[in-house]
Parts: structure tokens; sequence; C-alpha cells
């Protein structure tokens, strides 16, 4: 039911009702229009500016996962690369300084990955956060060339140790006959009275008083290089050539147990005790050849004696008495 509105009039000292006309109702109507179209409008502006339309809040939404997901992934290559850094300092610091081998230099550690031409399908798609998509591939990619170098070092030293383990085995370490007793050295190396020519003479090797048949060992790993008798000199001998400059020579041989280019192993029998060549009773001569030069065997009998008995054959070795060939 419509409103109907008086007003009071002075003349007649009445209420009349008052009457509108079209125009008025028209301007009424037009005034109504535009103040709800600004209250529209104002709403409008002010739902945009603190709400969100639906595609809106999705796409913050996943512009929130992408930056957690970034956040996290910078974390993840900054441990990666700590714990690169801790591999490295091994690898340089304890490793390598094991097996006496150089450290692997900074600049092929930190080298770089390339430049730009390398992400050229990124740079051509025009992405929005470009900058950062790059700066993670970069990281990335130099993370896994360090990584490809570091695991190329590790197989470096995986030979390394290897061949660090054949070394210890081929080098010479034992006696070359069974001396628990310690009562078969009969002279050692120096200048010593030669057995024939009655003058001192320089005695290259330590020459062991064993019964005729006695097992000689070799004392590291080899090839056998020689097997050679002459009627002289050292009679029936062997050399093995145990790689890394070593040679051991082993004479006045009786028998023996290999033939050139046998490999042998450290405590192989190669032959036995004789009294062949130069000799004046049954023992062997034993030498040991270091770069083409002979040094005191004393020095590398260090697996099968304790200080207490490397001490007592050293002292017999040492006396100045007359070798037996």
């Amino acid at each position: 039911m419509a409103r109907i509105k008086y007003y009071y009039d002075t003349e007649t000292c009445r209420y009349e009702r008052i009457k509108r006309g079209k125009w008025d109702v028209f301007l009424n109507f037009l005034g109504f229009l535009s103040v709800s179209f600004i209250l529209a409008v104002g709403i409008v502006m002010a739902y945009n500016v603190y709400f969100d339309s639906p595609k809106e809040a999705m796409l913050k939404k996943e512009n929130e996962e992408l930056r957690l997901y970034y956040e996290m992934m910078e974390k993840d290559i900054s441990r990666l690369n700590e714990m690169l850094a801790v591999l490295q300092e091994r690898d340089d610091n304890i490793y390598r300084i094991i097996f006496e081998a150089d450290p692997i230099p900074s600049t092929i550690r930190q080298a770089g990955v390339g430049g730009t031409e390398r992400y050229k399908d990124l740079l051509e798609k025009g992405l929005t956060r470009e900058d950062l998509i790059l700066s993670n591939r970069k990281k990335i990619d130099q993370l896994k060339k360090q990584m490809y170098i570091q695991t190329k070092s590790y197989d470096d030293i995986i030979r390394m140790a290897n061949d660090k383990e054949k070394m210890w085995a081929s080098i010479p370490a034992i006696q070359p006959i069974s001396n628990q007793e310690l009562k078969r050295m009969a002279s050692g190396f120096g200048l010593r009275m030669h057995p024939i020519y009655k003058v001192r003479k320089m005695h290259t090797g330590c020459d062991f008083s064993a019964p005729r048949g006695t097992p000689i060992y070799a004392t590291g790993d080899g090839v056998v290089k020689v097997v050679r008798s002459q009627y002289g000199g050292y009679g029936k001998q062997v050399e093995i050539d145990h790689g890394y400059g070593y040679v051991t020579k082993y004479a006045h041989l009786d028998k023996f147990n290999v033939e050139k280019g046998d490999s042998v192993k450290r405590g192989e029998v190669i032959g036995y005790v004789g009294n062949t060549g130069s000799s004046t009773a049954p023992h062997l001569h034993y030498e040991v050849i270091k770069d083409d030069k002979k040094v005191n065997p004393m020095n590398f009998f260090f697996q099968d004696l304790n200080a207490e008995e490397y001490e007592k054959l050293l002292e017999l070795a040492s006396r100045e008495n007359q070798s037996l060939g």
C-alpha cells in the first residue's frame, strides 16, 4: 500500500493531501537508481579490494605453494652443498693424504656450467619469474657437476687403495727362509771378509746358513724374471721383479721350484738352499735391489719380526765376519 503524505495548509488551517505528478515520481525513481548504482559500485570495489575472486584465490594459493616449494628447494640445495663440501674436505685432506695424492684443484671443483645459451629453451618460454628458475637450474647443474667430479675422485681413490694394497703385498717384507730362532743369520750387508779371496769386500746381501734343501720363500708378490745356473759366482739363482722398483735375488740354490715368467706370492716356495757357485757352505745369499741399487735387506724384515727380534737380528747382521759366498 502506497504511503500517503500530507502537508499543513496555513490558509485553510487543515492538512491537505500532497499530490505527486509523473515527473516527481520519475525523479524520485532516478535518484533511487543513482544511489543504488553508487552503492553497488562501492560494494564491488570494496569486495575486490578486501576479497578475492575464486580464480584469484586459486592463483594466490598456487603462488604461495610455489613460493614454499622454492624455499624448500633452496634449503635442500644449500644442505646438499654443505654435504658435498664435507665430502670434498675429507677427500682432499684425509683420503688423498693417506694415499699421497695431490688434492683436486679448486678451479676444477668450482668450474662453471656454461652461459645462458645452455638455458635457451627456458628463456624462449618467456616465464614470469625466469630469474628464479634460472638461478635454481644453474645451482642444480653446478651441484651435479661437482658431484660428478667427486665420484670420479672416489674412483681414483679406490684405484689408489687397490694399488696401495698391491704395493704393500709386493714390497719384500719377510725373511727368505724360516728363522724363528734367529740363528741362521751368518753374514750381513756391508764390508765383509771374502771367503775365497780373503780380503774385505762389499757384501751386497745377507747370508742365511741352512741345511741343503731348506725351503726358500718369495719375500713379496712378483714375477720371476731370472732363473739361472752358473758354475761360479751366484751359482743357481732366482730373481723376482716385485714392481715399484723392487727386485730380490736368491743365490746358491740347490734346486728351483719356479720358472721364468711365473707369478709368485709372498711366502711361496721358489727353491731350496744349496751350495752352488762361489759358496763355501750351504746357505742362501739374499739381496734386495731398489731402483737398480742394492740396499740392506735388513731394512725389509718388518712383517715377520717384532721390535725385540729385529734388534737381535740386526746385531747378528752387523758383525763384520766372513761371508759364505
